[in-house]
């Protein structure tokens, strides 16, 4: 079900939003639906995406928090500035009890109307897989939250924070919204883009 009443707003970064413009790039954003929720990145295929990214989030303003594989956070500085960007260290060995932890974590933030919103990119890597990853569709089912569809369209230029829907716990259908609306985005390097649907 899409979300179209946006509450909660948001002042960010002039600075940012003016170096992405002088990039070529646009920001499209007009509020978040809640204070809590996940939001996921597609197509992932760059390393410029984290870049552009980050330019985005600062020049939104909102303070999120992302999945990390955890021997990033082993790296000396890089490590601790993952840390204070939100980043949260994750055993891809044990991936159930990374979701079962940030839906406490939602949970809990929404009780006491903390903010809180987890990014994610369910493809988990720039090289092309054959299907997402499925704990941000656990997490936000489980934490019931809003998932946020953001993309960035390298042929566009643009990074969109537009579109909210809320799981309906059917996996089925919603895959079949997020296709609906991220299919034809373009990344730097389409051919990497992972198909949108589920890992089972």
């Amino acid at each position: 079900m899409e979300l179209t009443e946006r509450p909660v707003k948001l002042q960010g970064s002039a600075l940012a939003r003016a170096l992405l413009r002088a990039a070529g790039w646009r920001l499209r954003f007009d509020g978040l639906p809640a204070r809590q929720g996940v939001a996921i990145v597609y197509p992932h295929t760059s390393n410029w995406d984290f870049v552009v990214g980050l330019l985005a989030k600062w020049g939104i303003g909102i303070p999120v928090a992302f999945w990390g594989k955890a021997s990033l956070f082993r790296v000396p500085l890089f490590g601790r500035w993952l840390a204070w960007l939100g980043g949260i260290p994750v055993d891809r060995g044990n991936p159930s009890g990374v979701v079962a932890e940030t839906v406490a974590r939602l949970r809990a933030a929404r009780e006491s109307d903390a903010f809180l919103w987890l990014a994610l990119s369910p493809e988990g890597t720039r090289s092309r897989r054959e299907r997402w990853r499925s704990g941000f569709w656990h997490v936000a089912v489980g934490a019931g939250v809003p998932l946020a569809l953001v993309y960035f369209d390298y042929r566009e230029r643009a990074v969109g924070v537009e579109r909210f829907i809320m799981p309906s716990g059917d996996a089925e259908a919603d895959m079949a919204e997020i296709a609906g609306y991220l299919s034809h985005r373009t990344g730097l390097r389409p051919m990497q883009a992972a198909p949108i649907r589920l890992k089972t």
